[in-house]
């Protein structure tokens, strides 16, 4: 499966953006779906996961309640709504998905997509 993060920008503290990773190749409903993080010098971070099969979500703790993850099977997209945006959100945002794995840690990810740059000032 092929992925393809969009939907990054440049915001003000407080805005809110919502990420689209679109897939290709074959349908997201068996895999686990994810979103990951980077910012230069530092390891890529959890940010969102969700399941194929019973579509639980699971968040990094610096994101829950403001960041929430979703999936529509039927457009093979996978989103991330991030609300209350903080500067320390700065970061490359990467769409990861597997077939088997819960895509919370990056070893367990089969997939990566290109990322998108989401840049948060105060």
């Amino acid at each position: 499966v092929q992925l393809q993060a969009s939907g990054g920008g440049s915001v003000q503290a407080g805005d809110s953006l919502r990420l689209s990773c679109a897939a290709s190749g074959r349908s997201i409903s068996s895999y686990d779906m994810g979103w990951f993080r980077h910012v230069p010098g530092k390891p890529r971070e959890f940010v969102a996961a969700i399941k194929s099969t019973s579509s639980n979500e699971y968040y990094a703790d610096s994101v829950k309640g403001r960041f929430t993850i979703s999936r529509d099977n039927a457009k093979n997209t996978v989103y991330l709504e991030m609300n209350s945006l903080k500067p320390e959100d700065t970061a490359v945002y990467f769409c990861a998905a597997d077939d088997s794995n819960l895509v919370a840690i990056v070893s367990s990810v089969g997939y990566w997509g290109r990322g998108t740059q989401v840049t948060v000032s105060s």
